[in-house]
C-alpha cells in the first residue's frame, strides 16, 4: 500500500510541476493536457532517477516529502524539455 501512495504522490506532484511550468514558460507550453501528462511521467521518472544518483538518493528514498519534491522537479524538467522540443519542431 505504501508503494501505491508513493506513486500517487509522484504522479500528482509531477503533474502539478508540469502544469505550472507549461503555464509559466510560454515557450514550453503544450496545452494543459500535454503539460499535465508530461509532468506526471516526469514526476515518476525524476523520482526514479534521483533514487539512483549518489548524493540525492536520500531525498528520493527518504519518504513522501522527498518523493514529492523530486516528483515536482522531475515533472517540471520533463515538461520544459518536451515542450521546448515540440514547439521547436512545430516552427520548422
Amino acid at each position: 500500500m505504501d508503494a501505491i501512495i508513493a506513486l500517487v504522490v509522484q504522479l500528482v506532484l509531477g503533474a502539478v510541476g508540469g502544469g505550472v511550468t507549461g503555464q509559466a514558460v510560454k515557450a514550453t507550453n503544450m496545452g494543459t493536457t500535454g503539460n499535465v501528462i508530461a509532468g506526471a511521467i516526469g514526476g515518476v521518472g525524476g523520482t526514479w532517477l534521483a533514487g539512483i544518483i549518489p548524493g540525492i538518493d536520500a531525498l528520493a528514498n527518504g519518504g513522501l516529502v522527498g518523493q514529492g519534491v523530486t516528483g515536482l522537479v522531475g515533472g517540471a524538467i520533463l515538461t520544459a524539455i518536451a515542450g521546448y522540443v515540440k514547439n521547436t519542431m512545430m516552427k520548422s
